[in-house]
């Protein structure tokens, strides 16, 4: 698989959410100062509403501005068949019957990303499953509790 091909669009769906995370803040911050969300009486908090949201969103635009950061710098290679799982590593994991695609990023873990017709999520190694993951290597096998229930885990490949 075009590892360059898929930071390039995992670059690409953070540009286009950071995108309309702007557009929503501008808004959600013109109402927040429009006249007419100014409060009517006590109870009347719209105005106060929409700054909330419009700090939230902030926030959230600055987090994928530094997602976007950290993607931008990162160098796509390859692993060795016997290499552990590190930053970068695309993984195919079979979870008991299951078989799913991970690219291990810096940030902005839970992205889904769309390429070559197979659907990647991205996890970061801070997550349960990228903890789970990093120092792992092609073909090793474990077993962990999830929800309750216990799962088997299968590293299929390692690129």
């Amino acid at each position: 698989m075009n590892k360059a091909q898929l930071l390039k669009r995992i670059l690409a769906r953070l540009t286009d959410n950071l995108q309309l995370l702007e557009k929503a803040a501008r808004a959600s911050h013109a109402e927040a100062t429009h006249e007419s969300s100014k409060a009517e009486n006590k109870y009347d908090t719209r105005g106060l509403e929409a700054a909330y949201l419009a700090g939230g969103q902030a926030r959230q635009a600055r987090e994928i501005m530094d997602s976007l950061k950290l993607y931008e710098a990162m160098t796509v290679r390859s692993f060795a068949s016997d290499e552990p799982i590190d930053l970068g590593a695309l993984v195919e994991l079979e979870m008991d019957t299951a078989r799913s695609l991970y690219f291990i990023g810096p940030k902005s873990g839970g992205l889904e990303i769309e390429h070559q017709k197979k659907e990647i999520l991205v996890i970061t190694p801070q997550s349960p499953l990228g903890q789970n993951l990093m120092g792992k290597k092609r073909g090793e096998r474990w077993s962990a509790k999830v929800g309750g229930s216990q799962v088997r885990y299968h590293v299929i490949s390692v690129e």
